[in-house]
């Protein structure tokens, strides 16, 4: 199970295009609302989670992803659980994915200490110790990093990597018509 934190003000297109592109690839996927089933992103758009916090099954996640958006990322460091979620998935060996200011909560908990990340261009002056490329997506290991909302379907397509291979990305890739 792929669970995708969802906070108030969360950067909606870092959100849905990575989720559509999992369920394309057959990839079970769960939005978690932080603070409710209806989360506003950060341009206005409501959504509604499948799910809140306290209904995940930490046993059962492959794989968290935070989207970025400043007000998203201020609702995940401010709530206990989804830290502990976060924090569970990384020393359980599960994929941890973050994108735009995302991968910044990640270095709080010391997830990206002396990793190769990708994030916003400037976030990564709150991310010390780690190992900066700027590039649409980065992996190293069970971290996954993205640049932005101009790069959510080249993150998409890594995570559907990380869990299924290269081959499924590559189909779904084509089945949108990637270029």
């Amino acid at each position: 199970m792929v669970y995708i934190l969802l906070g108030t003000g969360f950067e909606e297109t870092e959100a849905i295009a990575p989720l559509d592109l999992l369920r394309r690839a057959g990839v079970s996927v769960m939005t978690v609302g932080i603070s409710g089933k209806t989360v506003v992103g950060g341009h206005g758009i409501p959504v509604v989670a499948d799910i809140t916090l306290g209904e995940m099954d930490l046993t059962q996640m492959d794989m968290i992803v935070l989207p970025g958006g400043l007000g998203g990322v201020a609702s995940i460091r401010g709530s206990r659980e989804a830290l502990d979620a976060i924090r569970f998935a990384w020393e359980n060996d599960k994929f941890v994915a973050a994108i735009c200011a995302g991968p910044t909560v990640l270095s709080d908990l010391g997830i990206t200490a002396g990793k190769s990340v990708t994030c916003y261009p400037g976030c990564q002056e709150d991310m010390p110790g780690t190992h900066y490329q700027e590039a649409p997506c980065v992996r190293d290991g069970k971290l996954i990093t993205g640049a932005s909302a101009g790069c959510a379907v080249s993150f998409g397509l890594m995570l559907i990597a990380a869990l299924k291979g290269t081959d499924d990305a590559d189909s779904v890739g084509k089945q949108i018509v990637i270029r």
